[in-house]
């Protein structure tokens, strides 16, 4: 998934537009979009939504953020959707891999009371929302089969740790959300998910954007958040990889398959050994997933 739309649960317009976005994921929003007096109204919104999308053949995956496990609004969310079948739960104020097991349990009982496939619907976890979530960041892996992707997330992090703002005067992040950023990606990898990187919330500031978008795939993310419809269009471009660099990744993979005794090779004047293999294959993988594989 290269981008994830969110979408306020709350608003059927709003979804329809996003439904012709492009963007590979839409999240369809029951926590901080909605307001506590229309949660149950939402719930309704976001049931029906689910159901129109599955009937098109052609769609993008459809998560659902439901409210955080002590909230005391999540059982309510989740009787309300997963008999629609959303491919996805993202799970906000994530603490670490026991509040995915703990979501993993809620979901396997509502699947087989709407006789579901266990297991059919993936999470993905806010995983850096609050500063105790942070030194749990290794317990993802391994936490549940359910996990499709990790992502973090800035701004509620702030609000919890007290900070006036969370970027300096350039619009890079200060040293406690780069930190964060980090673990993100390095847990998400450690897990062997897809690593998704935050939103960028000035949704006119194109440029900076792109320049987010670039920073991110450079580093080892797949993909990021979005919150308007008019980024997705930058997002996919910066995580569709470019026509060279599949035929570089198809190179480096054909030079070790033509000699798999090899360590170390050579290649248009570059020494590549094993771990480019490794790069090859997951830039053959986003090709593919991108539809141009």
């Amino acid at each position: 998934m290269r981008s994830l739309l969110f979408v306020p649960g709350d608003s059927e317009k709003k979804f329809a537009k996003a439904l012709a976005s492009q963007a590979d994921a839409l999240i369809l929003d029951l926590e901080d979009s909605v307001s506590p007096t229309v949660k149950e109204g939402a719930r309704r919104t976001v049931r029906a939504a689910i159901g129109e999308a599955r009937k098109k053949k052609t769609r993008p995956r459809i998560y659902v953020r439901v409210n955080p496990l002590d909230s005391g609004l999540l059982e309510a969310d989740l009787d309300a959707v997963t008999p629609a079948r959303p491919d996805g739960i993202m799970l906000p104020k994530s603490r670490g891999g026991q509040d995915v097991m703990q979501l993993s349990t809620k979901l396997a009982v509502r699947e087989a009371e709407s006789d579901l496939p266990d297991g059919e619907i993936a999470i993905l976890p806010i995983a850096t929302e609050s500063a105790a979530a942070l030194f749990n960041m290794g317990s993802y892996a391994g936490a549940s089969r359910r996990l499709s992707a990790l992502t973090w997330g800035a701004e509620d992090l702030s609000a919890d740790v007290g900070a006036s703002t969370n970027r300096l005067t350039d619009g890079a992040y200060t040293d406690p959300y780069r930190l964060a950023r980090a673990l993100a990606l390095f847990a998400a990898t450690a897990a062997e998910i897809a690593p998704i990187d935050t939103v960028f919330v000035n949704f006119r500031d194109r440029e900076g954007l792109a320049a987010e978008c670039d920073a991110a795939r450079r580093d080892g993310f797949s993909g990021k958040l979005a919150i308007h419809p008019d980024q997705v269009a930058t997002i996919n471009a910066a995580f569709t990889p470019s026509a060279e660099a599949i035929a570089r990744a198809r190179a480096v993979i054909d030079a070790f398959l033509a000699n798999p005794g090899a360590g170390v090779l050579g290649l248009d004047g570059e020494m590549i050994d094993r771990p480019h293999i490794k790069r090859a294959e997951r830039l053959l993988e986003a090709a593919k997933a991108a539809g141009i594989g």
